[in-house]
């Protein structure tokens, strides 16, 4: 198997992701508090950074969730029986090898398909998958998995995992439709695994979003030069500041931009100049924190009775396995 002859399907194209940039830049920029989606932290340069964080003293969610998984997986593999794992937002998929591991051991594994909207980087990973599983079948979907949940394949009995606390990126609006969704491509006993990062005291969680380093500083002003480089902005990310604070009425940290001066930046391709107030935010993520009665809660509401809720030994982070009813 090579680069070029992977079992691929694009609905993503790079058309796709420049339209919706130049979408939510108008529409996140123009409202009142202004806001941009975290997604657009993650060109090469954000990846590299988010890398560079989980390796951070500070930041827990990515060590605890795999230390869950490497204690757990073989339970996982037992209750499940999964023919087919597929994985939303995959990435390198690199914690998602002890559940392949654990699921090859089991004897179920057929299939595995890492879901991702960059077609270079679920490449890349495709070829390293292929050359340490040679007999499994790996298919590869270019897709958002907020948009693209239809194409979800259908064989085999499925379990998706849904990993690294993305699902607090949504609030809560955003995450009912979606899990309702997610359910709705799932059969009755089929599986879901959730990472869910837990509430916990500020003295832990804003350290993990503004690390001693500098670095998660760095990768929130990423975005800037993403604005930059594929709108044509004129953003001077040294001109603002990194923010981190703790809402405790929502439970969840924002990620902020502070403008240190008062400013007016271009954005040639919308042909739309903004202006920042001296301390004006932008928003540039939410990351929800959960308790385990309210994300068996919503949960229940979408469609699915959760089997079993895994902590790390800290109480820090969850997994969650729930089976659609």
């Amino acid at each position: 198997m090579t680069l070029q002859d992977l079992d691929l399907d694009v609905y993503l194209t790079p058309e796709d992701l420049a339209a919706g940039l130049r979408t939510d830049a108008r529409t996140g920029l123009s409202a009142s508090p202004k806001w941009l989606p975290p997604k657009y932290f993650y060109d090469a340069r954000g990846s590299e950074l988010f890398e560079e964080i989980t390796r951070l003293p500070e930041y827990y969610p990515t060590r605890a969730e795999r230390s869950i998984l490497a204690e757990r997986a073989p339970a996982i593999a037992r209750i499940t029986g999964a023919k087919t794992l597929i994985e939303l937002g995959s990435g390198s998929s690199e914690k998602t090898r002890l559940l392949l591991d654990a699921l090859r051991e089991h004897g179920t594994l057929g299939s595995f398909t890492p879901l991702d909207v960059s077609e270079s980087a679920l490449r890349h990973a495709l070829d390293d998958l292929h050359r340490d599983y040679p007999d499994l079948h790996l298919h590869g979907i270019v897709a958002d998995f907020v948009n693209h949940l239809e194409v979800l394949p259908e064989t085999g009995t499925r379990l998706v995992a849904f990993l690294g606390g993305t699902i607090g990126n949504f609030t809560p609006a955003e995450r009912a439709p979606f899990l309702s969704a997610l359910r709705d491509r799932l059969a009755p006993g089929e599986f879901l695994l959730l990472g869910a990062d837990l509430v916990k005291s500020p003295a832990v969680l804003i350290p993990a979003y503004a690390d001693a380093a500098g670095v998660t500083a760095e990768f929130n002003r990423n975005v800037l030069r993403v604005l930059n480089r594929e709108l044509g902005a004129t953003f001077d990310p040294s001109r603002f500041a990194h923010v981190a604070l703790w809402d405790e009425a929502n439970e969840w940290i924002e990620m902020r931009l502070r403008s240190a001066v008062p400013q007016t930046v271009r954005l040639e391709a919308l042909d739309l100049d903004i202006t920042f107030g001296r301390g004006e935010e932008l928003r540039t993520e939410v990351s929800a924190k959960f308790r385990r009665d309210g994300l068996t809660a919503e949960l229940a509401a979408a469609g699915f009775a959760v089997r079993d809720w895994w902590t790390d030994r800290e109480d820090r982070f969850a997994l969650t396995l729930a089976a659609a009813v």
